[in-house]
């Protein structure tokens, strides 16, 4: 019933459309003078049907599923959910929901069949609403813009108002689902640091996040020293760009400035290739290929290495970021102007001495951009890690040893089935907002380079 929505909201866009279009032709072919194109009025019949009903969609679809689980829980018989918490009213309802899909498993008490049941009524009675609804409003908004179509109606600056209306909700919608994220951040960090102390998260030695959650389970009492886990994401990130750097900016130089147009038409497309290929195969790679080949290299060197490395994982996330500082270098040399280039052939450099003297700094901000997308890849990747390097947090340095990294260690805390009220589920909020502080000041600087190098060559 959704794609049958869906298809019924395109069908009377296309139809409104047609119809504003026809009714301006006719004006036209009868003496009068338009004051906008026929397809200015069609569109804006388009735009006027589309946008309102398409928004009213997604909000149904968006509250039509907590909407229903509150009627459902409100339905249930008196003191089937007295003294529960959260977590066992989630479980309840979860398990409504599977029996309405199908999935039964046991025997099942009487009033969970039957709020199934009623589930499986209200979801069909709101798919029914929700086409009668597109239905009305669509019908009701064509006649509306079918009244509109004059010879001294502004069709054009109408429908620009809708489209410049529609990209001022998109951009309000990206700032607060920003702010939005920021704040869950917070507040949940807040709520980890009510538990453990600032001072023991920011300055602790040792990640242990392993806490009895029962009152009968034997478990750590639980560390949550974020140092450990930092510092592995940065010796990590470190090797992968201190690999991916010097050699996607070597081979942006080449390709853009000393290869023949032969080569560079093969090599391009070829290294770009590495940008499509799936981390996980990365993951493979790393973990089949590049780790046993260090440990026979230190075995034979009588270096002992880890079977999870940071070197590893770094190596290879380094091969992956390859291809984003290549690219981005290679297009901020190629936007440099070719008068800089000229003039200083001109005035007797070499090829090198003006890519390094003239167009590489001239193309500062780009290269600037493109290392810090690579840097921001480095710091967000997962899956090589926990491939190639390893779910310990361990405090060191050493790259031949086994390490985690913050984006681990938050997939780690949250997987399953998790309750928002101990430690070990919130620490992960505290590491992302702390990744999302480091994030924010790499940026900060990058704003500043690129701003102040821009100023010069400007």
């Amino acid at each position: 019933m959704t794609l049958l929505a869906f298809a019924l909201l395109l069908l009377a866009a296309v139809i409104g459309y047609l119809v504003n279009w026809r009714a301006a032709r006719a004006i036209r072919e009868g003496g009068q003078r338009l004051h906008s194109l026929m397809g200015f009025h069609g569109l804006f019949s388009l735009l006027m049907i589309l946008v309102p009903v398409l928004t009213v969609l997604l909000l149904w679809l968006g509250f039509e599923g907590p909407v229903i689980n509150r009627m459902i829980l409100a339905s249930l018989p008196a003191g089937e959910l007295e003294g529960l918490g959260s977590g066992a009213i989630q479980l309840i309802s979860a398990e409504i929901r599977s029996i309405a899909g199908g999935r039964i498993f046991g025997t099942p008490e009487d009033w969970k069949l039957d709020a199934a049941d009623r589930l499986i009524a209200l979801r069909t009675w709101s798919d029914i609403l929700l086409v009668v609804v597109v239905v009305i409003l669509s019908l009701g908004i064509l006649l509306f813009s079918r009244s509109r179509v004059t010879a001294d109606f502004r069709a054009r600056q109408a429908s620009e108002s809708i489209v410049k209306g529609l990209m001022i909700a998109c951009s309000v919608v990206a700032i607060f689902t920003t702010v939005g994220i920021i704040f869950a951040l917070v507040f949940e960090a807040y709520r980890f640091f009510q538990i453990v102390p600032f001072t023991e998260f920011l300055f602790g030695t040792n990640w242990e996040p392993q806490i009895p959650i029962r009152e009968d389970q034997i478990a750590a009492e639980g560390a949550f020293g974020w140092l450990p886990v930092i510092i592995g994401t940065l010796v990590i990130s470190f090797v992968a760009m201190f690999i991916a750097t010097p050699v996607g900016l070597l081979s942006a130089i080449y390709l853009n400035e000393f290869a023949p147009k032969t080569v560079r038409a093969v090599v391009k497309p070829v290294l770009e290739i590495l940008s499509g290929v799936p981390t996980v195969v990365y993951g493979f790679f790393a973990i089949l290929v590049v780790a046993p080949a260090l440990r026979g290299t230190g075995a034979d060197l009588g270096i002992d290495i880890s079977s999870n490395t940071a070197l590893a994982a770094g190596g290879v996330m380094g091969i992956m970021l390859i291809p984003f500082i290549s690219s981005f270098a290679d297009d901020a040399l190629s936007a440099v102007p070719r008068s800089l280039r000229d003039g200083s052939l001109a005035l007797g450099a070499t090829r090198g001495e003006t890519m390094r003297k003239v167009l590489f700094p001239a193309a500062i901000p780009g290269i600037v951009g493109g290392v810090l997308l690579a840097v921001s890849r480095a710091i967000g990747e997962t899956m090589i890690v926990v491939m190639a390097a390893g779910l310990m947090a361990r405090m060191t340095i050493n790259p031949l040893d086994s390490v985690t990294t913050v984006t681990v260690q938050i997939v780690t805390l949250l997987i399953g089935d998790t309750a928002f009220d101990n430690p070990k589920t919130l620490a992960a909020f505290a590491l992302g907002l702390m990744l999302f502080v480091i994030t924010l000041g790499i940026n900060v600087l990058a704003l500043r380079i690129v701003r102040k190098y821009r100023e010069i060559y400007d």
